[in-house]
């Protein structure tokens, strides 16, 4: 009877503001003791996903990274390709001002003795690459055939220490021989008379003397003239046209070879 008489009074003063008021603070009561409660489980939860979020984070930095490392790959490689192809551009480009049959090749290999500046192309016999024949670059000359495989071939740049080979100065026509220093980058003129007509930033061009190299062909501008005292010859440096050390791809030039003073 008292349960049912509290019930009752309950359900007809529910809108008492008494009442309300204990409803209230009961609701406030139970709030706050469900919050202590909960306050470890979600303090777990939060920590468990900022690991979860930390780990998520670090996995994505990593897949960023190898992203990034790949890109960068690629770019490089496409930077490569790009400058070979401007440079085989150019190779063509000047295939044209020349009259000869001409034979593309790649290089494919290099001397491993750094004394000798030999390479090896990709054509031989088979091709047509004979012993003799040129080697032209996208500028200027740079070698010519001392071997040659039914495949392959060898070929010797003009700085090898033991090759040489007739140029004239192309602004004044003087006739001279410029032989390979050992040096990739220099050219060397020696036993020229001291009072010749050459100068600095003159351009060199083969004279075709001999008949083994196109007249006219870019060899090397001079980069020093030097006269000691006293002396009856000079000295001449002369730099390639040709970047001797970079690139892939050559022309062989396939004409009759002659006798000339070339070695």
């Amino acid at each position: 009877m008292l349960a049912l008489i509290c019930l009752l009074s309950l359900f007809f003063l529910r809108d008492h503001p008494r009442l309300v008021a204990v409803q209230q603070g009961a609701i406030d009561g139970v709030a706050f003791t469900t919050g202590v409660i909960l306050a470890p489980v979600e303090a777990w939860e939060r920590m468990v996903a900022a690991m979860d979020s930390r780990t998520d984070l670090q996995e994505e930095v990593l897949r960023l990274q190898q992203e990034n490392r790949v890109l960068k790959g690629q770019s490089q490689r496409l930077a490569a390709l790009l400058s070979e192809n401007a440079r085989y551009k150019a190779l063509l480009r000047s295939a044209q001002l020349i009259d000869d049959e001409l034979i593309a090749a790649q290089i494919i290999a290099v001397s491993p003795d750094p004394s000798r500046h030999i390479v090896v192309i990709d054509k031989g016999v088979l091709d047509g690459v004979k012993e003799g024949q040129p080697m032209l670059g996208e500028e200027g000359l740079m070698g010519q055939i001392i071997l040659s495989g039914e495949r392959n071939s060898r070929a010797v740049l003009i700085t090898d220490s033991a090759h040489a080979l007739p140029v004239q100065v192309n602004r004044s026509g003087l006739r001279a021989i410029a032989e390979g220093s050992g040096v990739i980058d220099r050219l060397l003129i020696r036993h020229l008379p001291a009072k010749s007509d050459i100068r600095v930033g003159d351009l060199l061009v083969t004279s075709g003397l001999g008949g083994r190299f196109p007249n006219g062909y870019p060899v090397a501008r001079v980069t020093e003239v030097v006269i000691s005292d006293g002396e009856a010859f000079a000295l001449v440096t002369a730099e390639p046209i040709s970047a001797l050390d970079r690139g892939r791809y050559v022309l062989v030039l396939q004409r009759t070879v002659g006798s000339g003073a070339e070695s």
